[in-house]
């Protein structure tokens, strides 16, 4: 293909050439007399001057051609070969700056950070299955056990509740992951759509402090609240019901038992801020930083607690309803998660 498309460049170039040698001589020449026995000897030295300027431009242009279109296209087609075969390490080398190719390296820039965008994402979605089958695979694992340990005869009643109970916790762990899995999908995919309406953001915050009553008395933990009387907002009121229940059952999960839970909400500025605050086993500025990535437990020796997922859960929902989370920690003394949400009645009235 290659040959055939040099031979038809140099038929083009001929034709070019000598329209514009025939158009010179007319134009030129047009006034001159010449005899039928010179235009026979010029005819053929015009042609074959014509054939060597056509070779010329011809050998100029695939030169050309061969530096400044092929060479760097075969670069960046090298590069996004390997980029398609999964290898998003790679990098396509820029041309120098004097080469004259600026417009190939603004390319080249744009490729080069599609790759580290990619490799970002392969490495979170690598991350993803992997975390997500090591939290699979701790409950199932558990279940399993307790399961064969059911099947023996020499168990007592007593022993036999204790694994049917273990079992059960298991598969709430499970169902939990899953379920925070799906939300989490659905929110990433933009599948969930705010349904905006007007409610009373002090009774919702109420309703959810007491569907956790049985689990602080069961740990014998203080409740303290200052939750300002009337204080209403217009959001999607489900799935900032999922925002307080995770941010209160993490504060219920890390708080030792006699601890504390202090939960505020105050109107400020046409602006509507929640604080709960527990005295648990806190985080280092480190593990604050990473707090609300996926499946980031900065605190293994209470991996157990939880997944890795509610916290990535309740910063998606937080981005999606235009609010801000914020969060401060100190280890020994506990963690204030903010919420600070728009009150946001002037724009939807």
């Amino acid at each position: 293909m290659k040959k055939f498309s040099g031979i038809y460049k140099f038929i083009i170039f001929f034709l070019l050439i000598a329209f514009v040698v025939s158009c010179s001589f007319f134009l030129f020449l047009h006034f001159m007399e010449f005899s039928a026995e010179d235009l026979k000897t010029a005819a053929p030295l015009t042609f074959g001057n014509v054939l060597f300027i056509t070779l010329i431009f011809w050998i100029l242009d695939t030169l050309r051609r061969k530096f400044y279109t092929d060479r760097p296209v075969q670069r960046i087609i090298h590069g996004l070969e390997k980029m398609t075969d999964g290898d998003f390490q790679t990098r396509i080398e820029p041309f120098p700056t004097i080469s004259g190719m600026e417009e190939y390296n603004e390319i080249i820039a744009y490729i080069n950070k599609m790759a580290e965008e990619l490799s970002g994402v392969e490495t979170l979605r690598t991350d993803f299955v992997s975390n997500v089958s090591h939290e699979m695979k701790t409950p199932l694992a558990v279940m399993r056990n307790y399961a064969t340990l059911l099947r023996s005869e020499n168990i007592t009643e007593t022993e036999r509740k204790e694994y049917a109970a273990a079992i059960d916790d298991s598969a709430a762990r499970l169902s939990a992951l899953i379920v925070n899995i799906l939300k989490l999908n659905k929110l990433e995919n933009q599948q969930i759509y705010p349904e905006v309406q007007h409610y009373s953001l002090s009774e919702q915050l109420c309703e959810c402090l007491l569907e956790f009553e049985s689990e602080w008395e069961q740990k014998h933990i203080s409740l303290e609240t200052e939750i300002d009387e009337d204080v209403s907002i217009y959001a999607d009121a489900e799935l900032l019901s999922l925002v307080w229940h995770n941010l209160i059952s993490n504060a219920l999960k890390f708080t030792e038992e006699g601890g504390t839970i202090m939960l505020t909400l105050h109107e400020e500025q046409q602006k509507a801020i929640i604080s709960i605050k527990d005295t648990g086993c806190g985080m280092d500025s480190n593990t604050g930083k990473h707090i609300f990535e996926k499946f980031y437990q900065g605190d293994t020796s209470h991996a157990a607690k939880g997944n890795g997922l509610g916290l990535a859960l309740v910063k998606r929902i937080i981005d999606i309803v235009n609010a801000e989370i914020s969060v401060e920690s100190e280890i020994g003394k506990g963690s204030t998660f903010t919420v600070i949400l728009p009150e946001g009645a002037e724009s939807h009235e």
